[in-house]
Parts: structure tokens; C-alpha cells; sequence
């Protein structure tokens, strides 16, 4: 007698995170792009954290200031995206950021729709 088997992904939460990773990527307001290697992050939102000097979380704004990191959220276990602290603002206009951090150069476009 031959018995029929069901065969599973061998991998099943990484299947469940491409999932929710499409889902995010569709609902997604904020597109960042890291220049040199073009990692690219979707969010639904953003804030721009500022630090005290010992690196400990002071406030977090709406726009963008040097010396600033970049938090993408929604927030599961963990954030999506957090930069360095920005060290330049190379241009800025509606919708669209280019920004160098401490070790970094990165686009955010935001109100996007993929």
C-alpha cells in the first residue's frame, strides 16, 4: 500500500516573512535607498529621532536635521530601518530627501506608490 504524503516548505517562516514583507511593501508611504550597495527599505512611517550627547533617545521630530537619524517603522519585534545621524543634507524638495549620514548616503521618497 502506498501511503500519499504532504510535502511543507522547508523553510516556513521564511515564507511567512516574504509574505508580510509583499504586504508592507504595498501599504508602504516612504521609500528609502542606501546609495552604495541599492538596499532598499518600504514603510508606512517615519520620524526623525534626535539624541543627547551620550547617544540616548532625546526626542523624535517630524522633519529631518542634521544630526538626526532616520527610524522607519511599522514596529513588530523590532523597527524597519534606523540610520546613522545625518551629517549632510545634499537636497531636499517635496516628497524627496538625499542625505549623507555618518556612513551612509541614502534617498527617502515619500507618498510613494509601488
Amino acid at each position: 500500500m502506498k501511503i500519499d504524503r504532504v510535502v511543507l516548505p522547508v523553510n516556513i517562516e521564511k515564507t511567512k516573512f516574504e509574505l508580510v514583507r509583499e504586504v508592507e511593501t504595498k501599504k508602504s508611504k516612504f521609500k528609502l535607498v542606501r546609495e552604495n550597495d541599492g538596499l532598499t527599505k518600504h514603510s508606512s512611517g517615519i520620524r526623525w529621532i534626535e539624541w543627547f550627547e551620550d547617544g540616548t533617545l532625546n526626542n523624535h521630530h517630524e522633519v529631518p536635521t542634521i544630526g538626526f537619524s532616520l527610524l522607519m517603522f511599522p514596529f513588530n519585534e523590532s523597527y524597519t530601518w534606523l540610520t546613522t545621524p545625518i551629517t549632510e543634507i545634499i537636497e531636499e524638495q517635496e516628497g524627496y530627501i538625499k542625505f549623507n549620514t555618518q556612513n551612509s548616503v541614502y534617498e527617502l521618497w515619500s507618498n510613494i506608490e509601488e
